[in-house]
């Protein structure tokens, strides 16, 4: 048996957030490895004493570490947690998730090389990121974010109606009030439409879009839920018809998976990685970033076309197939079994 530390923000059970990091943790448990996981704590630098602790703790049995590395705050738990690998003489691998990573690899490169050119193996969820990373000569394998396909129950969208789901953090990097001005310009034409928006507030962000729903005299036509288990937004997901992703910046969004494979017709910007995951007009819909009008003209392209809203929902379905875990699974099990 063979044994991982996963070194990340294990919080799903106190914030409800099924993340990737239990995703791939269940994936390998699964196969028979041993996941010790770090860290549950919500202080932040309580958190990255208990990852520093583990690595030493368990230095002697471990056979490999694997890094969620993001591009903000949480790249410097990465720095530190690879530096202490690296002297424990530990492989590690970092998993890039962060959407402004290659932003991050110029503006410190200094500090970017000492993590990513000493691990054994740089994994990206997104094509998006592969490339960036393989361009600045840092070596790197694509393995996608995974979802278990047969657990979402495919609806297939063939009379659109403007009722629109939202899902991921309420935080600015995610343009969670473009959203709310989407709803605002297409009511002009539809007045009966609506919108969920789905998930936890990061920075505040929340607050300002029920201000600014108030202000456009929207707020009850919009649904606030908070974070939902994942279950229960793919059940409240039934009652929509088209998903939209407001974002200026991202990687490679499991939320964008999990809509395709519920057969929703996806409007989302075209911005970081999801060039590389949406196919424009054959999967999905791409539109320019911090502009309702190309995603209210979008949306009224799928009303007035439903065959065009037929296409998208089957082959978005078509897409997510090729993320299910069972394939996923194999590519991990190539890598880890190869090198412990």
């Amino acid at each position: 048996m063979k044994k991982i530390i996963y070194i990340g923000n294990n919080l799903a059970k106190k914030s409800k957030y099924h993340s990737a990091m239990e995703t791939l943790s269940s994936l390998l448990l699964t196969e028979g490895f041993t996941v010790i996981k770090s860290s549950s704590k919500q202080n932040k630098i309580i958190r990255l004493a208990q990852m520093c602790l583990t690595l030493i703790k368990y230095r002697k049995s471990t056979d490999y570490v694997v890094i969620d590395t993001f591009s903000t705050l949480n790249f410097w738990y990465a720095f530190i947690t690879s530096q202490l690998a690296k002297f424990l003489k530990l492989r590690y691998i970092p998993i890039l998730h962060g959407g402004n990573l290659p932003i991050r690899l110029d503006k410190t490169p200094f500090f970017s090389t000492l993590i990513f050119d000493n691990a054994y193996l740089n994994v990206s969820p997104s094509k998006y990121l592969e490339f960036e990373f393989k361009k600045r000569n840092f070596k790197t394998s694509y393995i996608p974010n995974s979802i278990n396909l047969k657990n979402y129950t495919f609806k297939l969208r063939e009379n659109i109606q403007p009722k629109l789901l939202w899902v991921r953090a309420f935080d600015v990097i995610y343009n969670p009030l473009l959203a709310i001005k989407v709803l605002c310009k297409l009511k002009e034409k539809y007045p009966k439409a609506t919108l969920c928006m789905v998930g936890p507030d990061k920075d505040g962000s929340l607050m300002e879009a029920k201000q600014l729903a108030k202000k456009l005299n929207i707020i009850n036509s919009i649904t606030f839920t908070g974070v939902l288990k994942k279950e229960d937004w793919q059940q409240l997901s039934k009652k929509y018809d088209i998903f939209i992703n407001t974002t200026n910046v991202d990687n490679m969004p499991v939320s964008i998976i999990e809509a395709m494979a519920l057969g929703f017709p996806v409007i989302s910007t075209n911005v970081g990685g999801l060039p590389y995951l949406i196919e424009d007009n054959v999967d999905g819909i791409l539109i320019e970033p911090k502009n309702e009008k190309y995603i209210v003209k979008a949306i009224e392209k799928l009303i007035k076309n439903p065959k065009i809203a037929i296409k998208l929902s089957m082959n978005a379905r078509k897409k997510a197939s090729t993320f299910d875990s069972e394939n996923i699974k194999k590519e991990w099990l190539k890598i880890l079994r190869n090198v412990l």
